[in-house]
């Protein structure tokens, strides 16, 4: 594969200095996670450490323009196995039916998608040369799947706008989230000593975690945000003071933590792929954001010992670019040379066919030549493309004008076209519908291979034969009503089944009403497809409804969430890779299960060594009882979802 190609799919790293702002900021979530663990004398005594590191930042994920690529910009790569058109287009299908839009997924089947055409046209050029013909007076017909990927291309590429803008706008929310946790903690330092201090600790936390569990936010505000964090939080420790056991724990545990994000950033050094390496390194640096703090005499030997592997990845990252960004320099050297030759042309010296002849044969040289050359600098993309589009569509225009003055052939073309439309006359009634389709189809590509006729029929035949055509597959199109039918009266059923969910006796018990809620779940479960177009609608009806019973019935979330999981993994049983998605849940749950287990065996453990001697042990003692009993209930939700996805298995 052209090795160019990666750059349509990475962001490339911004220059050092918003690799060390964005480093900086990383670290100071870390510092100001790290001020939890110190008293007021410590915070004042402890020495400062430099967390400056040359990290290469990645831009935004979210793709602000989209690469033009058609037949001419597609990448060359002999590798790569070409999938037949039907299976490109049905992944193209998936694609937009499932919403599944990441760039890298698009690119691949848009890049397959141009190579099938590229491939289906030059074979119709290889048949048209082996039964006698010129190269002059090859015109290529595009096939109509060909036509459905275009559609389709281009309703992803107005689907991917919508999403980008949706997360532009999560995002402007998110920061003003951020900006009420900032005031809530703030107000906690001003309010804290006249309240308990467990109680301010808690709610504290809980205002930590909520900030940590808020991910998208415009890059531009992120250092913005954690320094105004920073600045609070610092001054919420400034005036309590962290229980001294409690406090060890922390450091042994998160210390722990940290060794093995050193190790896992370390490992990164032996991946091949350069691109993975440095992803699967962003994912640890977040990790490491969101783990709290080690002891002061740990603190700088664990953050050196992670900001060395890191720096390994970044330059090798770095590197990596820099050898693409060269090679895309000499492309836009070579591509800039074509566009050159195509607009010297002197169209005024090409004046016979044997002219013409020879001049499309340089044109198409020059444009096997651009299409073997790679991607040029992003910035340059677009540009150097319509200007070699300019060119070529300049010369085939002159070229087309010359021909359209040479009648020769056009009375044999309304013979043949004539002839096609009594052909489509002949079939319209019939109601074999898969042989006659194809048939029609078949009709319609030879119409379309056929030459241009005399202007003053070209309305009146194409009339006669696109009505022909139309008859039959609107006659098709009634035949195979039945299956929207059959959506329609399942619409109906299940709102019924909301409407009775609404309409619940409220003078039922608490468990007769929740059994008739749980059955009549099942019953709407149980009903087939409903109107694509109204599938999200039906659903929101559905998913309304029983909260405000489960409101009513005040049923505990933990049951709640248990029923949202259920659903999830119902509609993964339903698709393509059911049985492998459906294992790969229940593993990641079964490593939570023993994940947590482990942790809460360590609390147990912990818990028969406190001192409740005195009145701040008993605090530490109620804190982590409290903690296993939430251990507890979560292993049991885990159980429960577990034995979920076991059923559907």
């Amino acid at each position: 594969m052209n090795t160019t190609n990666n750059l349509e799919n990475e962001k490339l790293p911004v220059n050092e200095v918003e690799s060390d702002n964005n480093l900086q900021s990383e670290q100071t979530e870390q510092e100001t996670s790290s001020v939890e663990s110190q008293s007021v004398n410590e915070a004042e005594s402890e020495k400062e450490i430099d967390y400056d590191l040359d990290d290469a930042h990645i831009e935004d994920e979210s793709e602000s323009e989209e690469d033009e690529i058609d037949e001419d910009t597609v990448s060359e790569d002999s590798s790569a196995v070409l999938l037949s058109i039907e299976e490109i287009i049905q992944h193209l299908r998936d694609l937009l039916e499932k919403g599944n839009l990441k760039r890298k997924h698009v690119e691949e089947y848009k890049n397959q998608f141009y190579r099938s055409l590229r491939n289906e046209i030059e074979t119709q050029k290889q048949a048209f040369f082996a039964e006698g013909g010129e190269e002059i007076d090859f015109v290529a017909t595009e096939p109509e799947i060909y036509n459905e990927g275009k559609e389709l291309l281009q309703k992803i590429k107005e689907k991917r706008a919508e999403l980008v803008a949706k997360e532009d706008a999560q995002k402007e929310k998110n920061v003003e989230r951020k900006l009420s946790i900032i005031n809530q903690i703030k107000l906690l330092t001003e309010t804290q000593g006249h309240e308990d201090f467990n109680k301010t600790y808690q709610e504290f936390k809980s205002l930590q975690q909520e900030w940590n569990e808020i991910k998208l936010i415009p890059q531009s505000k992120v250092n913005e945000l954690w320094k105004s964090y920073q600045r609070y939080v610092e001054k919420f420790y400034d005036l309590v003071r962290i229980n001294n056991e409690f406090r060890e724990y922390d450091f042994k545990k998160n210390l722990e933590l940290k060794t093995d994000l050193c190790e896992a950033a370390e490992r990164l050094d032996e991946e091949p792929d350069v691109i993975s390496a440095f992803h699967q390194l962003q994912n640890l640096h977040q990790e490491w954001r969101e783990t709290g703090p080690v002891s002061r005499k740990d603190r700088e030997e664990i953050w050196n010992r992670f900001k060395a592997a890191s720096t390994k990845i970044n330059k090798k990252y770095q590197a990596h670019f820099e050898e693409l960004r060269s090679k895309e320099d000499e492309n836009l050297e070579l591509k800039t040379a074509i566009c050159e030759k195509l607009e010297a042309i002197d169209y005024s010296k090409i004046k016979t066919i044997k002219d013409w002849n020879r001049s499309v044969k340089e044109v198409l040289e020059l444009q096997s030549e651009w299409r073997k050359i790679g991607y040029v600098p992003r910035k340059w993309n677009t540009k150097i493309y319509k200007r070699y589009r300019a060119a070529c569509d300049l010369f085939f225009k002159n070229k087309n004008d010359y021909y359209k003055s040479l009648r020769g052939e056009m009375e044999d073309n309304l013979k043949k076209k004539l002839e096609l439309c009594e052909r489509a006359e002949a079939l319209k009634e019939s109601t074999d519908w898969k042989k006659t389709t194809q048939e029609m189809i078949d009709i319609q590509k030879e119409w379309k291979s056929i030459g241009i006729i005399p202007r003053k029929y070209v309305d009146s035949v194409w009339k006669r034969f696109i009505t022909a055509c139309d008859y039959f597959f609107e006659q098709k199109k009634l035949n195979t009503s039945s299956r929207y039918e059959e959506e329609a009266r399942n619409l109906e059923a299940k709102r019924a089944i909301v409407q009775t969910i609404k309409n619940l006796d409220k003078s039922l018990d608490t468990d007769k009403a929740l059994s008739a809620l749980r059955e009549l779940m099942d019953q709407w479960y149980s009903i087939g497809h409903v109107p694509y177009k109204l599938k999200d609608i039906t659903y929101r009806e559905f998913y309304d409804a029983t909260e405000e019973q489960f409101d009513r019935l005040n049923i505990d979330k933990t049951d709640r969430k248990l029923e949202s999981f259920k659903t999830n993994i119902s509609d993964m049983a339903r698709s393509g890779n059911a049985k492998n998605q459906l294992y790969h849940e229940r593993e990641k749950l079964m490593r939570q299960y023993d994940r947590m287990k482990n942790e809460l065996q360590t609390y147990e453990n912990n818990i028969g060594f406190l001192s409740v001697s005195s009145k701040k042990g008993n605090h530490l003692l109620d804190d982590m009882n409290s903690k296993v009993e939430k251990i507890k209930s979560e292993l049991q939700l885990i159980i429960r979802k577990i034995e979920a996805v076991d059923k559907e298995l």
